[in-house]
């Protein structure tokens, strides 16, 4: 990583590799190699210079050197020829043969002119190497987002070649994002390494706006009318859309009448149309740490399709007469006109549970009753219950971020879950098993059984705390061995790491229009029916419904599929893009504490480091194995622990450890620690064990 580049005069000093390729591009035959095991997968380059490379269908990355990338990228598809497997090294290598496409990714830069020659200094995590941008494509670029490429902007650029023998590779720019250093500049750079947009054409915006809010009589007409029962929404207290509504009537029989209202989303924006294709694309909302960047035009997210209160609003709903142990006894579901009665945010609705008073106490006291009812029957039933800190930032109004706080769930949060579950458990097995089709095509919310082997490592690192799993011969019983190990280790300093671990065995969840259930919930029907106005898929999952309550045939599977694999990677990039603007936060909330000590935990040990969660904010950073002067530390991976050498000291997940922060890059939004080295903290371990 620290090797310097070739030498060019008119260029700043930059350190990078320098990785003349072996082989043109584009390539006109793949290089020639000796491995009879040829796969193909998707480049993950490291800030060290090296790289992996995942496989479809594979649990184990590719290790790829750095003298064996022949000028990939991170994104980049190739064809990997993979390595016999070491003497001594149980990791699996390869060397790249073939760039099958490269990523359309773009790439974030700080644009450099001298001349006639242009490049953009990249900084990320996942690039080594500058790209050169051709002068005269600077005259040929339009204005984008009202700014002029001009020499110190940020901007977006996309790699479209790497000539023969070059030591960096070519790219235009696709988007100047403004100055760096300023928060939105920083936000929208974030967005674009992510391919995700950050504002809408004015053609889509247009056509949102004309769309009327006016509800002709005629269309209340063919709706359940719901604006005489009490209806209310929770949401957060900064929301703008509200989605969801619950209802409730108590009925003349002892039981309860509940509807989950949902904003009726497809009925204002029709597949097709010029909404509708821009929604598919973006497939999701994003909720990066200042800002949501929605999926819908602010004239549907906030004003049609928001169900303010006091305003009739169309919804399709699921109603469910429930009985006092929370047991469905009848469902129907369909298209309702409702009236919100109350907005309610979560502390609100918190302080009413808690105090037994306020604003339509009785009704909420009941649907949290019923919710803890349901919320006690899913874990009995063998979900899984992680229940991990989740850290928010708090930002002033000019998006710098001022604390770092654990964000608490309560009745009021589980009160809303428990029954967005329910309508999305009720209309998956509604459509799989009632609406009168065999095999009919739909959208399902899946999440694939525990990897096995997975689960044995965790059950190999759990030892080392003295636990002792149960069995893992099915799935229902990995879950309750799992929930143990969890309520075990609660409140103890290995919790965080066993957890972490058991994480890491799950499948990720995703679309797909074939039903496996959804194991983390421990549902054997489920889909996602409660977020129209920020998921994508749940507008297909409203328009087949729609279908299928009228009677009509089977939709097109294989195009469904589709659509069910994009919106699962699309949801992916708004996951990391979601994840980058909090580390960026982290990283600059921590630029100003250079040289403090903190004591943390260890959060992850890998061959070249150690991370680190402080307290109390549990930001992570990463302490170089390299940079530790007091011992030679050795990172056993098979024990998945860190030795040193000459002291036998022994870092183990979950340790407590002492450090200091001594870098804060915000550009690759890393934080670099030094281990405040202390020998009495942890008694030498000489034992080899």
């Amino acid at each position: 990583m620290n090797t310097k580049r070739k030498k060019n005069t008119n260029k700043p000093f930059s350190k990078r590799k320098s990785n003349v390729r072996e082989a043109q591009e584009p390539f006109k035959g793949e290089r020639r190699s000796k491995s009879k095991i040829e796969v193909e997968g998707i480049v993950n380059l490291t800030r060290e210079g090296f790289g992996f490379v995942s496989v479809p269908d594979s649990e184990d990355d590719i290790f790829i050197p750095f003298r064996k990338l022949r000028g990939a990228l991170n994104g980049d598809r190739v064809k990997v020829a993979v390595s016999k497997h070491q003497k001594g090294n149980r990791r699996t290598e390869g060397e790249i043969i073939y760039i099958i496409e490269r990523s359309k990714r773009p790439h974030i830069g700080v644009l450099h002119i001298r001349g006639n020659q242009v490049w953009a200094i990249v900084e990320s995590k996942n690039m080594p190497y500058d790209i050169r941008i051709p002068v005269e494509s600077l005259d040929e670029l339009p204005t984008i987002g009202g700014q002029k490429a001009e020499n110190g902007m940020k901007v977006a650029v996309i790699v479209t070649e790497w000539p023969h023998k070059s030591v960096e590779p070519l790219g235009k720019i696709v988007d100047v994002l403004g100055k760096p250093g300023d928060n939105d500049t920083e936000m929208h750079a974030i967005l674009a390494e992510f391919a995700l947009p950050y504002r809408f054409e004015k053609e889509v915006e247009d056509a949102a706006n004309k769309i009327s809010e006016k509800i002709e009589p005629a269309e209340i007409q063919r709706r359940r009318d719901f604006r005489g029962t009490t209806t209310f929404t929770i949401d957060p207290t900064d929301a703008k859309d509200f989605d969801d509504a619950l209802s409730i009537k108590y009925l003349d029989n002892g039981n309860f009448e509940v509807g989950i209202h949902i904003a009726d989303v497809s009925f204002y924006v029709t597949s097709g149309c010029i909404v509708d294709k821009e929604a598919y694309n973006r497939a999701t909302s994003v909720y990066l740490v200042d800002r949501t960047v929605p999926m819908l035009p602010e004239n549907l997210s906030n004003k049609l399709c928001s169900l303010r209160p006091h305003e009739d609003k169309l919804c399709f709903s699921a109603v469910f007469e429930m009985d006092a142990k929370a047991k469905v006894i009848n469902s129907w579901f369909g298209r309702t006109v409702i009236n919100s009665d109350y907005r309610f945010d979560y502390e609100q609705a918190q302080d009413i549970i808690v105090s037994m008073k306020g604003p339509l106490c009785k009704e909420i006291l009941k649907l949290n009753e019923l919710a803890s009812i349901l919320r006690k029957k899913r874990f009995e039933h063998g979900a899984i219950n992680f229940e991990r800190p989740e850290m928010k930032v708090k930002i002033d109004e000019t998006g710098k971020p001022i604390d770092v706080y654990q964000k608490e769930t309560k009745e009021s949060n589980w009160l809303i879950e428990e029954f967005m579950l329910l309508a999305n458990r009720q209309v998956a097995e509604f459509v799989t098993r009632k609406c009168g089709l065999k095999n009919p095509t739909f959208v399902y919310r899946i999440h694939e059984n525990p990897n096995p082997e997975k689960i044995e490592g965790l059950r190999a690192f759990a030892k080392n705390f003295g636990y002792t799993l149960g069995s893992t011969d099915n799935p229902k019983s990995i879950s309750k061995t799992l929930n143990d190990l969890m309520s075990n280790s609660k409140g103890k300093p290995e919790e965080g790491a066993l957890e972490m671990l058991a994480l890491r065995s799950m499948a990720r969840a995703r679309y797909s229009t074939d039903n496996v259930g959804h194991y983390g919930l421990a549902f054997d029907y489920y889909t996602h029916f409660t977020s129209p106005i920020r998921r994508y898929p749940d507008m297909m999952v409203h328009r087949l419904l729609s279908v299928y309550l009228d009677k009509g045939k089977s939709q097109d599977k294989m195009y469904y599929e589709e659509c069910c694999k994009y919106s699962s990677e699309r949801e992916q990039l708004a996951t990391e893009a979601e994840r980058a603007s909090v580390k960026y936060k982290l990283v600059e909330f921590m630029q100003d504490k250079i040289g403090q000590e903190f004591d943390g935990t260890i959060s992850g040990l890998t061959e070249w480091g150690i991370y680190v969660e402080i307290e109390p904010t549990k930001i992570e950073g990463m302490i170089f194995i390299k940079e530790v002067r007091e011992d030679y530390l050795v990172f056993d991976e098979e024990k998945y622990q860190t030795r040193g050498k000459a002291s036998g000291r022994v870092f183990n997940l979950g340790d407590k450890v002492r450090i200091k922060v001594v870098r804060a890059n915000l550009e690759q939004k890393i934080l670099d620690y030094q281990l405040i080295w202390n020998p009495d903290s942890q008694a030498a371990d000489t034992s080899g064990k």
